[in-house]
């Protein structure tokens, strides 16, 4: 069960990662307008903050797929299961992004969205 919580939390904070990502190292930075800073980044720094958006996107499907297979008490080793699946999908859609590898950022979204409809499905059936 642990690990399951700890999986929340991890995925929680990857939009924080990604941003940390885009912003270091730059002296300019505008925290009084950020999201106009961060529009005119390019290159990995412009990934990072797509992947950043991406990430928000992701966190509530997974959330509630985990909320919902608890609720549901789907075996605890398929939850587990699903959601180390999610986390390396996820920490792999990131690099994929930064480093501008697009099929293969597509396929760790892919495989990121099936752990989610798979913890949605295993809550349906339990």
């Amino acid at each position: 069960m642990n690990l399951v919580i700890a999986s929340v939390l991890v995925a929680g904070t990857m939009p924080w990662v990604c941003a940390i990502i885009a912003k270091a190292g730059q002296r300019n930075y505008d925290n009084h307008n950020p999201r106009e800073w961060l529009s005119h980044l390019t290159g990995y720094r412009a990934r990072a903050n797509a992947a950043q958006a991406n990430c928000f996107e992701a966190f509530p499907l997974y959330a509630v797929g985990i909320l919902l297979a608890l609720y549901t008490e789907v075996p605890i080793d398929e939850i587990e299961l699903y959601a180390g699946l999610f986390i390396a999908a996820r920490v792999a859609y990131i690099a994929f992004y930064i480093s501008d590898q697009d099929k293969f950022r597509s396929l760790a979204w892919v495989l990121g969205v099936g752990s989610c409809v798979a913890l949605l499905v295993a809550s349906m059936l339990a």
